[in-house]
């Protein structure tokens, strides 16, 4: 093996390790980059009947049915995790979402697509709140 075939072979391995290891973050990758999307949205949900799985489950899968949308570029959907208790966490949401986006654009898509207003008609009896933060990465 020639000494650049060899860099080749452990670059490439080492890409493909650093995948695995990144296991799941998004559920949906980047289209065909490894690069974080320029705009993310993250939604945090309520709902009205917190004790219901049955209810958190539909809406985990209504959440789900988001990444058909053709501007989303990554998704991850996503409970409070059993983290350390601090003053500054606040994990008294139910269900959250977290979307990415190229752009303002593709952003905007999203907010007016059929599956989105599908989305919203089927699931909204579910919350009692929902808390949206949109931010855009920093150069």
């Amino acid at each position: 093996m020639t000494d650049n075939s060899r860099r080749d072979f452990l670059a490439t391995s080492a890409i493909a390790g650093a995948a695995l290891v990144a296991g799941d973050a998004f559920a949906k990758p980047a289209a065909g980059n490894a690069v974080m999307p320029k705009l993310l949205h993250h939604v945090f949900f309520w709902l009205k009947n917190p004790d219901s799985v049955a209810d958190r489950d539909k809406l985990i899968a209504g959440v789900k049915s988001l990444a058909a949308i053709e501007t989303v570029r990554s998704i991850h959907v996503g409970i409070p995790a059993s983290t350390e208790k601090r003053e500054v966490v606040d994990n008294s949401y139910h269900v959250s979402e977290l979307l990415g986006f190229d752009d303002v654009a593709g952003q905007d898509v999203y907010q007016v697509h059929p599956l989105h207003k599908k989305f919203v008609d089927e699931h909204q009896h579910l919350w009692s709140k929902v808390v949206v933060y949109d931010a855009v990465a920093v150069k």
